[in-house]
């Protein structure tokens, strides 16, 4: 159990019965695993997807039984349903690029060279982990993003723990290969240039 589950748990007990304030602090601890997690499978949709779950989990909370590990596990099955029901619509249906217009209208975010910083190396992250094929990227996201345990990570994907523990060693151990090959100064051509 990592140092948060144990919160977690009474958290998720006290938002059964009603704590509003319990469920947003359970939100609060979930939530950036969980929308990394998306994020690794939708790329930009992530957070309305993250969000459609989030309203699941909410509905359905009264019927989950289980502690905190159990609850991210839940959490992140839920999450990985929206996502896959999401990636189906948009195979049947593209999405048409938004117009010029439509991005002068959007609302600007909060644009500080921290979370500029920040979002970047996320994304270079993500694109990296979303560059492994499917089982390892899945892997690795509810490994180490949201922070599963082989079991709970084996029981999300409906898959062995020794398939889920093997995809998640050879997605990291591709990723660390992907790391250093980007980390390589460029070769030099025989001619000096």
């Amino acid at each position: 159990m990592g140092p948060d589950d144990a919160e977690l748990g009474s958290l998720v007990e006290r938002a059964q019965r009603g704590d509003e304030e319990a469920f947003a602090r359970a939100y609060r601890l979930v939530q950036p695993g969980l929308l990394g997690y998306v994020r690794g499978l939708v790329g930009e949709d992530a957070e309305d997807v993250a969000s459609d779950a989030w309203l699941e989990i909410a509905r359905d909370l009264g019927r989950f039984r289980g502690d905190g590990p159990g609850f991210r596990g839940w959490t992140a099955t839920i999450a990985r349903h929206r996502a896959l029901d999401h990636l189906r619509r948009q195979r049947r249906r593209p999405r048409t690029a938004l117009l010029e217009q439509d991005l002068l209208d959007l609302p600007g975010g909060h644009d500080t060279a921290a979370a500029a910083l920040e979002t970047l190396s996320t994304e270079q992250t993500l694109a990296l982990v979303r560059s492994l094929p499917p089982d390892q990227a899945e892997a690795v996201l509810l490994r180490v993003v949201v922070g599963l345990d082989g079991p709970a990570t084996a029981r999300v994907l409906g898959k062995r723990p020794g398939a889920v523990r093997t995809a998640g060693h050879r997605g990291l151990r591709r990723l660390a290969g992907l790391l250093a090959a980007a980390a390589e100064p460029p070769r030099r051509q025989k001619d000096g240039t």
